[in-house]
């Protein structure tokens, strides 16, 4: 291009610019600025805003004002005066421009370096500064000065992957735009000069000589005092010295992100600039509780076994925290999702129908020996922990706390595994079980969700909450795109639900497989291990009143063993997610429905326990079906013989 042609340009440029009412391109209105959908939690705390870049929306009010100031004086410092094109440097733009014969100064404003990052690429030809200028006036048109800038400070680049100062603040500083210093504020405002240069985690050295360049000209524009950019200059600052992009809760958020995908034919170009409002069930205090307690428990056994953990509201079905593994970076596979055996986890299940079905808390089952014919396969012989045998009766409610494997075998036996199988469904398991004795045993393969939810109605009174993540969309407007409410069933009886909970804190007291979240956690708690065949995966799913959580350890690795039971390491992990995160909250108690009594019987027999009773178990039941007889001792039981294995020693 030569000389005069560009001369004649620019002067075109800058009468259509002087025209009143000029549209960019032919268009009828302001351009539309793409707005980031924000995902909320159930208390609206911020968890992330959905972006093609990775940046979090802040108001100007919410940035502190030094890093207003910085930004201007170095960026801009006539910018509250011209109107989105400032003369005075688009005169030595086009004065360097005619000396180069092309386009290789801006001069830009940051009105124009808005218009460039909203609607136009990195490209630098006359047609590009042409729309630039364009866009440049329908924004000053369009918007105040405050409005321009706050957009501006949330989308400009200062490096590492930070656009706009709230993530630029908390990726450098680990603190939000409104904590920033002076001293903080000068440095980040160098940065979009050139971001990979100046980024002071990589050349600090570099990022002080450029923040002293910020704050020697704001002192020259008299925003600050020579003194106070003599105090920023000698301010200690410690960039981290790692900066990793931290998103809070990736695996719940990509469910969520899933859901648009999903149910909207252009569910990504809304997430990504329609500004949608996303109010969901997740609680960020839990969720912080529970990644930190699986962290904290998997790190106890190496860097390589993974895990996860579930939690939801048995009450409404909200998913307040979902931990889908131990690192996101590293693997974007959702574990609460994926089907695994559960192990003796499972057994609630069988106990809950075999209570509905006339069973007691004190009917007795005697641990021994015993194998199964099974149509189109091997015989089946079920055996305890280790292989052994107790000879021994157990009531139903010390079998559960202990996992006797034979007994759960041989009552599911008694009651049929479809009996099992309608009743798991019924309670909010959905994966596809076979209707096998072993099923009992949790050989069918369930996801730490669903685990989770059907163990909802024993906290919640025999009601199913069907599992929910979202509560509210709403656009920029306020309007309603979709709303959900809780989906409910009575599924089970009240009474039922309670004796099996009864039955389950006799799991996490002591002598049970879990006895150590008897000290563990401070309030009550009921819950189950599950320890698969040869340790391949280890399982605790409990309860509180208001809150049931699953939790899976495993290695992906098929192959690999976790070498730990149930209680060894799952159940610790959901103890300190528990204590953690409900810390905060009032105890609760188990309500106890009307038509239940406590007794106190014998383990021997299941009857009613005397003053002679040596073994004794207190155990709830429904009015009407307590045991009568009473009991006369047990020295006659025959103890453990052939595996010399006590009651502690069961599978867990």
């Amino acid at each position: 291009m030569s000389r005069v042609k560009f001369l004649v340009t620019i002067g075109l440029i800058i009468q259509i610019i002087m025209l009143p009412g000029c549209l960019p391109l032919g268009q009828e209105g302001p351009p539309d600025v793409p707005i980031p959908s924000r995902i909320v939690d159930v208390n609206n705390n911020l968890i992330t805003t959905v972006s093609q870049v990775r940046t979090i929306p802040v108001d100007l009010d919410n940035i502190a004002p030094e890093m207003q100031q910085a930004i201007v004086a170095i960026e801009d410092d006539r910018f509250y005066q011209h109107r989105g094109i400032d003369f005075r440097g688009l005169g030595r733009a086009i004065y360097q421009n005619i000396r180069a014969g092309e386009v290789a100064q801006g001069g830009s404003t940051i009105s124009q370096q808005l218009a460039k990052n909203l609607y136009l690429g990195p490209e630098r030809t006359l047609d590009r500064k042409i729309r630039e200028l364009f866009y440049t006036i329908q924004l000053e048109r369009t918007y105040t000065k405050k409005e321009i800038l706050n957009m501006y400070l949330n989308h400009v680049y200062f490096g590492q992957g930070a656009y706009g100062v709230e993530a630029a603040a908390r990726t450098y500083f680990d603190k939000s735009a409104s904590e920033l210093s002076l001293g903080e504020s000068a440095m980040l405002a160098g940065l979009p000069r050139a971001p990979s240069y100046y980024a002071p985690t990589t050349n600090f050295e570099g990022a002080k000589e450029r923040q002293e360049v910020v704050l020697r000209r704001m002192a020259e524009l008299q925003m600050i005092s020579p003194e106070r950019a003599r105090e920023a200059r000698e301010e200690h600052l410690e960039p981290r010295a790692k900066v990793d992009w931290f998103q809070q809760a990736p695996y719940f958020v990509a469910e969520i992100i899933k859901h648009f995908e999903e149910n909207y034919p252009d569910g990504m170009e809304m997430l990504y600039t329609a500004g949608l409002r996303i109010q969901t069930t997740l609680d960020l205090n839990l969720q912080r509780a529970a990644e930190n307690a699986l962290q904290q428990g998997l790190d106890n056994v190496n860097k390589d076994i993974n895990g996860a953990l579930v939690a939801i509201d048995p009450s409404n079905g909200y998913i307040k925290a979902m931990v889908g593994g131990r690192d996101w970076q590293s693997s974007q596979f959702n574990r609460t999702l994926a089907r695994l055996q559960p192990g003796s986890a499972f057994k609630p299940f069988l106990f809950t129908a075999a209570l509905d079905s006339g069973y007691t808390a004190a009917s007795t089952i005697y641990c021994s020996p015993v194998t199964y014919t099974q149509a189109g396969s091997e015989p089946y012989t079920p055996t305890d922990h280790r292989g052994g045998y107790h000879h021994r009766p157990f009531i139903l409610k010390q079998a559960l706390a202990i996992s006797d494997n034979v007994v759960s075998v041989k009552l599911a036996d008694m009651i049929g595994p479809e009996t099992l199988i309608r009743y798991a469904k019924a309670m909010g398991i959905e994966s596809p079980l076979r209707p096998f004795l072993s099923l009992a045993l949790g050989t069918s393969e369930v996801t730490p969700l669903e685990m989770a939810v059907a163990y909802g109605p024993l906290a919640n009174q025999g009601v199913l909450a069907r599992p929910m993540y979202l509560l509210r969309v709403t656009d920029q407007e306020g309007r309603v795109l979709e709303e959900h409410s809780p989906n409910l069933a009575k599924v089970i009886d009240e009474k039922i639900a309670y004796i099996v909970t009864d039955m389950l804190q006799a799991a996490v007291s002591p002598g049970g497989t879990a006895a150590q979240l008897s000290w563990m956690v401070s309030r009550p708690v009921a819950g189950k291990t599950g320890t698969t065949e040869e340790y391949t995966n280890a399982w605790f799913v409990g309860y509180t009143p208001e809150l049931v959580a699953a939790v899976y350890v495993g290695y992906d690795d098929k192959n690999r063993k976790v070498g730990l039971t149930g209680g060894d390491i799952a159940a610790p992990i959901w103890g300190n997610f528990i204590e953690a995160g409900l810390k905060e909250r009032p105890m609760e108690e188990f309500q106890v429905p009307e038509g239940v009594v406590q007794e106190e019987v014998c383990t021997a027999d299941g009857r009613r326990a005397t003053a002679l009773s040596e073994n004794t178990m207190t155990a709830v039941f429904i009015s009407g079906t307590e045991p009568r007889l009473p009991c006369y001792g047990d020295r006659w039981l025959q103890r453990p013989q052939d595996s010399g294995e006590g009651p502690d020693d069961i599978d867990y």
